[in-house]
């Protein structure tokens, strides 16, 4: 028939020249932040089993890979750390020389302009795993958020530029924004993990941080992975807090979650690209069933596409080296 299709939309396809005119959107290394495990000991970086390419290192460590994440323009890290000692109330993680305040001055020490995230939980320096103090079997969130208090404060004095609860507790943002406010740190910001599922995707990081609970699990203050208005009242919450970013965690099997939000809330928006999703993908490029760069950069995209931000992503060091490659 002439004429037809009055619509010819492959025009727009037609060379690499117009569809990258026309691309909707464009992944920047800018958007990624890239995590880091640090741990005790001289001249360690030993490879995560489950999440190949990612290591466990040592403070004197640190720098070489501080220059190599900001070689690329990554423009920060987000810090774990995984402690020499454990107790029941987690109070290694509030030292004002544990692994993680010790990591921010050594980041900043090396380059003063990367961006340091400090993620504030209590799940790997406590004994039993879980993400605060017990009483009795349950989490008992007042006493929590008492200790995540001082565990921000002695962050933000070591220098962090970001403080990042991820425990779930009713409340954390607004403890830790009061206290911030209260000891001179008006200028730290938070950025909360505010919708953090209770997911089958976080199994190679807690074999990587040491933190998976020594009994039950999670479900009690990570929100049922069923739900998407639980996750929006979760947002509101720490938004009211005073919230500066709030997160999406997973992100993958999550992007109608970051995509709601996105509709909804004008604040930036961070995504955690985690571990289970990162292993999965690595899993299938070892098999050859799947191009590392193609579908790494697709998933990436799909992430900043749904409406976030800010990717944290264990993919982070080999994406940036394609995107600065092109």
């Amino acid at each position: 028939m002439a004429g037809y299709p009055e619509n010819r939309l492959h025009r727009l396809r037609k060379t690499a020249g117009i569809r990258d005119l026309v691309r909707e959107t464009k992944l920047s290394v800018k958007n990624l932040i890239f995590p880091l495990f640090v741990t005790y000991g001289e001249n360690i970086k030993t490879e995560i089993k489950s999440m190949p390419g990612n290591y466990q290192i040592s403070l004197d460590n640190l720098p070489g890979e501080i220059r190599e994440i900001t070689s690329w323009g990554i423009p920060g890290v987000l810090l774990f750390g995984l402690p020499r000692k454990k107790d029941e109330t987690g109070s290694y993680a509030s030292s004002s020389t544990g692994l993680v305040q010790e990591a921010v001055r050594i980041a900043k020490d090396t380059n003063p302009d990367i961006l340091v995230i400090t993620d504030l939980c209590l799940c790997g320096y406590i004994s039993h795993g879980h993400c605060g103090i017990l009483d009795g079997e349950n989490v008992d969130n007042d006493k929590t958020l008492d200790t995540y208090r001082e565990i921000a404060l002695s962050q933000a004095s070591a220098g962090s530029d970001i403080i990042a609860p991820s425990g779930m507790m009713d409340g954390q943002v607004g403890i830790i924004r009061k206290a911030l406010d209260t000891n001179g740190y008006t200028n730290t910001s938070v950025m909360g993990y505010s919708a953090k599922y209770a997911s089958s995707f976080y199994g190679p990081f807690r074999d990587a941080s040491d933190s998976s609970p020594s009994f039950g699990d999670r479900k009690s203050y990570q929100i049922d992975p069923a739900n998407w208005r639980m996750a929006m009242r979760e947002i509101q919450a720490d938004v009211d807090e005073g919230a500066d970013i709030i997160m999406i965690k997973p992100a993958l099997a999550y992007l109608d979650v970051i995509n709601r939000a996105r509709a909804s809330y004008n604040h930036p928006i961070a995504a955690y690209n985690v571990s289970g999703e990162f292993s999965m993908v690595k899993a299938g490029i070892s098999t050859g069933i799947v191009d590392a760069q193609t579908i790494i950069l697709e998933i990436l995209t799909s992430i900043k596409r749904a409406g976030a931000d800010i990717i944290i992503s264990y993919h982070a060091k080999e994406a940036a080296r394609w995107l600065t490659e092109g």
